[in-house]
């Protein structure tokens, strides 16, 4: 069972969540941020042989004014209960509302992670105002997803998405499932001191055509961080068929493949 950790909503909505004036810089690096709509996101998953997608939400509004809300991932899912795992976001500029937020968004709408984006929530990921939702994550044993490193809307800053910052987190909640995104390019090799140091760090590929990814990196995946790399796709950027083949091509082993996309990830999610 193929399992995605990393893909965005592609519904109209979804899509008309982002400011226009963020959405730039991502044109000129990928060419389809536009998706298919969720039978879009379906058919790729099938394509690829893919079961199962997280798919995520963004809270921004603070900042940027960018959301895609909670209720349009509960909605993604329920439409596709057994094809796609939700996970929340909510902004940690309301302070308490936050938490109530994400207390409702991972019961009665059933989603089961938190993702965050330091560099549009501008914050760093040991923030105190980040902490209590935390708390809540690591008391439901649910997975937070960090994205790390770079990010191509127009006018943010990198220097929020430097991984060193979740090493504090994930040492503060020593319980707490956490994902480092996108492998924390440029400062993958904090990503993988953080990853092999703390039992609870996991990082995946996405965003990432395989041939890309640094050698040093690959060498992690395929020997002392196997069991902590996972596959994402950070569809509709990049197709899960396309990413698959051409980490087969680059020669990565059956047993380190099957760590990546199967293994770890079902059990990360609790799956």
């Amino acid at each position: 069972m193929i399992i995605d950790t990393h893909s965005q909503l592609t519904t109209k909505e979804a899509i008309d969540g982002i400011p226009g004036h963020l959405v730039a810089g991502y044109g000129g690096i990928f060419h389809n941020i536009a998706g298919g709509g969720l039978p879009g996101l379906i058919a790729d998953m099938d394509e690829a042989g893919v079961a199962k997608s997280v798919v995520v939400a963004i809270d921004a509004v603070t900042t940027h004014r960018y959301a895609v809300t909670n209720d349009m991932v509960a909605g993604a899912v329920a439409a596709y209960p057994d094809r796609l795992i939700g996970f929340a976001s909510v902004d940690p500029h309301k302070g308490k509302l936050a938490a109530d937020e994400l207390e409702y968004a991972l019961g009665a709408q059933g989603l089961k992670g938190l993702k965050i984006v330091p560099n549009l929530i501008e914050m760093y990921a040991d923030n105190p105002a980040l902490y209590p939702l935390y708390e809540i994550m690591q008391d439901r044993q649910l997975p937070v997803l960090f994205h790390a490193g770079t990010l191509f809307y127009t006018g943010i800053r990198l220097k929020y998405g430097q991984p060193v910052h979740i090493d504090d987190v994930a040492v503060d909640f020593p319980r707490l499932k956490i994902i480092i995104a996108h492998f924390g390019f440029p400062w993958f090799y904090e990503t993988l001191a953080i990853a092999q140091r703390n039992p609870n760090v996991y990082f995946n590929i996405a965003g990432w055509r395989p041939k890309y990814i640094p050698q040093d990196v690959m060498r992690y995946i395929s020997g002392a961080l196997e069991s902590k790399s996972l596959f994402g796709s950070d569809y509709p950027l990049l197709k899960r068929a396309e990413l698959l083949r051409e980490l087969r091509e680059l020669g990565v082993k059956e047993k380190t493949l099957r760590a990546m996309t199967e293994d770890n990830p079902a059990r990360l999610l609790g799956l």
